[in-house]
């Protein structure tokens, strides 16, 4: 396929992003999405963060195998989660699951630093590869322990997981900055929710359910497996 073939299938996915966000909009709250979002969704080249063999498939709007039982989530749920995100320019955002590193970058076009941690090396190994093909420099990536967050560069204005726990993990909620936001699914693997929580000035925090949604579960690592990849 060619660059314009990708172009138009880029085009269209953020045609279907609208109208799921429209059918959406009573449990979401809003019948559209910010633009800056959808922008960057239309710029970020999806296909570049999934096999070579379903580079094809890219951007319909479905999950797509990522290996090691991973996936890619559907744009409209990554455009989604980004939106519920609020990312400001000059956010530090952790991001637990890198996966082949689609989020991430999604998020360096919006924030001023991404730190990412993924539990598999070999998807790590990966993700890094694809990113610096791109020339992201506002990107650090780990392996290790998402549950556990990444201590060394806390707090964060913002926290996205792409993996859900059964509860959201103490870690996060201690590494949020008073202020910041996390968007988690969290749950029981057939009962998981879309989850966004805030954390007030005064360090209280309240969540807000927002959908059903289904996410690899967010595997458990020991704790000291974390380390730079």
């Amino acid at each position: 396929m060619t660059d314009a073939d990708f172009a138009e299938l880029r085009r269209l996915m953020l045609v279907e992003i609208a109208a799921n966000t429209i059918y959406a909009s009573a449990q979401i709250g809003k019948a559209a999405l910010a633009a800056r979002v959808l922008d960057v969704m239309g710029k970020v080249p999806r296909h570049e963060f999934v096999p070579v063999e379903l580079q094809p498939y890219a951007y319909a709007d479905t999950p797509l195998p990522i290996g090691f039982g991973k996936t890619i989530s559907q744009p409209f749920i990554v455009a989604l989660m980004t939106d519920l995100l609020e990312p400001a320019a000059t956010d530090r955002v952790l991001e637990v699951g890198t996966g082949m590193g689609y989020q991430a970058a999604i998020l360096a076009e919006l924030v001023a630093r991404v730190y990412t941690i993924e539990l598999i090396e070999d998807l790590a190994a990966v993700a890094r590869r694809r990113l610096a093909r791109r020339g992201y420099t506002n990107i650090e990536t780990r392996v290790g322990n998402g549950a556990l967050g990444w201590p060394e560069h806390a707090p964060y204005d913002k926290i996205i997981v792409t993996a859900a726990p059964e509860l959201i993990p103490p870690a996060l909620l201690y590494q949020l900055k008073p202020g910041g936001r996390m968007v988690i699914p969290a749950g029981l693997p057939d009962a998981q929710q879309l989850i966004v929580v805030q954390k007030d000035a005064a360090g209280a925090v309240a969540t807000r359910e927002v959908l059903p949604v289904r996410f690899s579960v967010l595997e458990d690592a020991e704790p000291d497996a974390a380390r730079p990849s």
